[in-house]
């Protein structure tokens, strides 16, 4: 009898469109506040209502278990105070004193409706539709960002107001360094966090993190101003050296036109800079499809000094990973106070990912390792 095993191709990748949204703070397609094109992937970033109530979850779950989308994939944000249970058991009763919310029944509310709900945890995705573009990838998703207010998933600040690096370094170095995709709430300093209030308003530990793993897309949001694209071209000197910044100029600004960021090199832009290399490329057969495998840890990494040059170890085998393209996709385009409210319309990344590909054991088959992959249209 044949058998198979499944395996990644890092050479044969395919097209994968990723639509992204972040902070719609209870807005959704169905009152019209914003319209969700055709994709392969769904990413919220967050902030899914305003205080976390399980009416207003409710009906964003609803919106997004509703969506046409193979994977959807998932986190909170700050606003979402319930599904933070130490927080809300914490200041709960000040933000809902009239009508308290039972955090476990707002978090269950995640409970087996398709969506891949991600805690500052991993997992491994796997697009098997027949009519999809079959590819692979690990992504990282958290809902954290830095304290400013009473809010939920927020990590302290020192007395003085400077952000703690010690903990937010600690925070973030559980990012897999073999993360192809990063989802976190906050942005990282210096891209896409320009705020009105605040000023920049990301996290430094975020970036020199992102530095370390370099996946090739990195979606955040919290800053509404903040929305757009960047693809960052990253440096080995030392930790967090940035070689260049290439904006993203919206097609979709002031046109019925899609707000595309084309990553592939069909449309424009460069194809990105990053081959998504690894030591990893095996997924285990029988394993349980689109989240595989959840973690807090990263796997071999030796722990030191941000500051230490030893870092630039974390290179080895990963050099193909020279550029990340951040993404901040909120959907609310300003802060609370800043103005009328006013609507973004989603962010659409189209990027090349590995191709999954079964082989099978047939006569024939020198060791076992030869296969015919699936065409597809959109092969490179």
């Amino acid at each position: 009898m044949p058998f198979s095993n499944i395996t990644t191709s890092q050479s044969l990748r395919r097209k994968t469109r990723i639509v992204c949204v972040s902070d719609t703070h209870g807005a959704s397609p169905h009152n019209g506040a914003f319209k969700l094109p055709k994709g392969d992937v769904l990413i919220h970033a967050g902030d899914l209502s305003n205080q976390g109530s399980y009416s207003e979850l409710k009906k964003t779950v609803e919106w997004i278990k509703s969506a046409d989308y193979e994977v959807k994939i998932v986190i909170a944000g700050n606003h979402d105070i319930t599904l933070d249970a130490a927080f809300y058991a914490a200041h709960g009763a000040a933000v809902h004193s009239q009508s308290p919310q039972d955090a476990a029944a707002c978090l269950n509310l995640f409970t087996d409706t398709g969506i891949l709900y991600l805690e500052h945890a991993s997992a491994d995705v796997r697009l098997t539709s027949p009519s999809g573009p079959q590819t692979t990838f690990k992504v990282f998703g958290s809902p954290y960002s830095p304290t400013r207010g009473t809010w939920g998933f927020s990590y302290p600040s020192c007395p003085s107001g400077i952000w703690d690096d010690s903990v937010a370094e600690r925070l973030w170095s559980e990012i897999p360094l073999d993360a192809d995709v990063v989802v976190t709430h906050g942005p990282m300093m210096g891209h896409c966090d320009a705020s009105p209030k605040w000023g920049v308003a990301g996290c430094a530990a975020l970036q020199k993190r992102l530095w370390e793993v370099r996946p090739g897309l990195a979606v955040c949001g919290h800053v509404h101003e903040g929305r757009g694209a960047e693809v960052v071209r990253w440096g080995r000197e030392f930790p967090g050296r940035e070689e260049r910044v290439v904006s993203w100029i919206d097609p979709g600004l002031g046109s019925k036109k899609m707000s595309l960021v084309d990553l592939t090199g069909r449309k424009g832009m460069a194809r990105l800079d990053n081959d998504l290399s690894h030591c990893k490329g095996v997924t285990e057969r029988g394993s349980q499809v689109n989240h595989v495998s959840f973690s807090g840890t990263v796997d071999g990494e030796t722990k030191m000094s941000r500051m230490h040059h030893g870092r630039v170890g974390t290179w080895q085998g990963r050099e193909g990973r020279k550029e990340t393209c951040v993404v901040n996709a909120a959907i609310m385009a300003r802060s609370h106070g800043m103005g009328a409210k006013r609507f973004n319309q989603p962010i659409v990344v189209d990027i090349d990912l590995p191709v999954w590909r079964e082989e099978m054991s047939l006569p024939g088959y020198a060791n076992n390792t030869s296969a015919v992959p699936r065409q597809h249209p959109e092969e490179s």
